[in-house]
């Protein structure tokens, strides 16, 4: 297996020139006044039409859940199965774990897999994605962190796409180097072509599969594949940011709100080792123990077998026991001692 093992040294990177035909002019940062709704103020004015759409999609997800029987199906079952995984892989495997920290390099053949997962997952552009995820980590949790835990579990989870961006996000964001991908020609023309390629892949082709090999109804076909299995998919890759930065221990980094849920680890597909992520961001595993409700990793781990993907990053031993002993909570299993639930520093922010 051709892991890179990387201790505590400095890796640089040489500058990459940037290509600008995804560039778009940069607007005069906004600057907001105290928004004041009945009796609650908030940073930046609320986006009601946002409110509305993703309030009636995660209502009309609810009550699809109760009328379709497409989970009575073996078949059909089996189907969004496999396109939940295609979708859990296309953000944490793509977009997350290679695109944004780079944590492993893919031949073409994956890459473009990839891509095509990150386009069935229908969420925010590419380059979008990436460039608010490394603005997350450089400035979690202050009010340039796109969606900082510090404003609490509803913020975090989905109200920071109900609300305009804090002028810190877009200020800082554009300090954020994403260079590889606008120097990339692949990711030029798919950032391009981008809605061309969400829009079939995470909803069209989907329902017309359901519908004409499946033999779903189309209000079937499309309550399951357009709102259940999408809300569903949402919530999974939300509960990162949320219930990660907000419930668990800290066995490497004490002083930062990211911790290890194995909750969201099972749902997100690994996701959920998040105090371990943030104190090691380049790990391809984003965990200490790569294959516990790691499906992301395995699938990784696959990928190099077969040649598809290499220079796998992860840090050494000596390295991760050095970090939990100078900087953890006392929680590590084998470098700490035992730390009681109530430690949690992080309740507070969501009672």
């Amino acid at each position: 297996m051709t892991t890179t093992v990387l201790t505590d040294q400095v890796i640089s990177k040489k500058p990459r020139k940037i290509h600008r035909a995804l560039m778009k002019e940069e607007k005069p940062i906004p600057s907001y006044p105290p928004y004041k709704f009945y009796k609650w103020e908030f940073k930046t004015p609320v986006q009601w039409f946002n409110v509305f759409v993703l309030s009636a999609w995660h209502l009309l997800a609810v009550l699809a859940a109760f009328y379709i029987d497409s989970w009575t199906k073996p078949k059909v079952l089996l189907f969004y199965v496999i396109l939940a995984t295609l979708t859990g892989l296309g953000i944490t495997g793509a977009a997350h774990r290679y695109f944004t920290h780079r944590s492993y390099k893919a031949r073409l053949p994956l890459k473009i897999f990839l891509l095509f997962c990150f386009s069935i997952a229908g969420q925010n552009s590419l380059v979008e994605w990436v460039r608010d995820h490394r603005t997350h980590h450089k400035f979690s949790e202050t009010d340039a962190d796109p969606h900082n835990a510090k404003r609490g579990f509803f913020f975090s989870h989905v109200g920071w796409l109900m609300m305009k961006k804090h002028p810190d996000v877009i200020r800082k964001g554009r300090t954020v180097d994403i260079s590889d991908l606008l120097d990339d020609p692949i990711i030029v023309f798919y950032q391009k072509y981008f809605n061309w390629f969400k829009i079939p892949l995470c909803f069209v082709i989907p329902t017309l599969v359901a519908h004409f090999y499946f033999d779903e109804s189309w209000f079937n076909a499309i309550a399951g594949v357009c709102f259940v299995k999408y809300i569903i998919s949402l919530n999974s890759t939300w509960c990162v940011n949320s219930a990660a930065h907000l419930f668990g221990n800290k066995p490497y980094d004490k002083k930062i709100y990211p911790s290890e849920n194995l909750l969201v680890s099972l749902i997100a597909m690994g996701e959920g080792y998040h105090n371990y992520h943030h104190t090691f961001p380049w790990d391809y595993r984003t965990a200490e123990f790569g294959k516990m409700l790691n499906a992301t990793a395995l699938w990784i781990d696959f990928f190099e077998k077969i040649g598809l993907a290499y220079d796998l990053k992860s840090p050494s031993e000596e390295l991760v026991r050095k970090v939990v002993e100078n900087q953890g909570d006392g929680s590590h299993y084998k470098w700490g001692h035992e730390v009681p639930y109530d430690a949690n520093e992080n309740k507070k922010f969501v009672n």
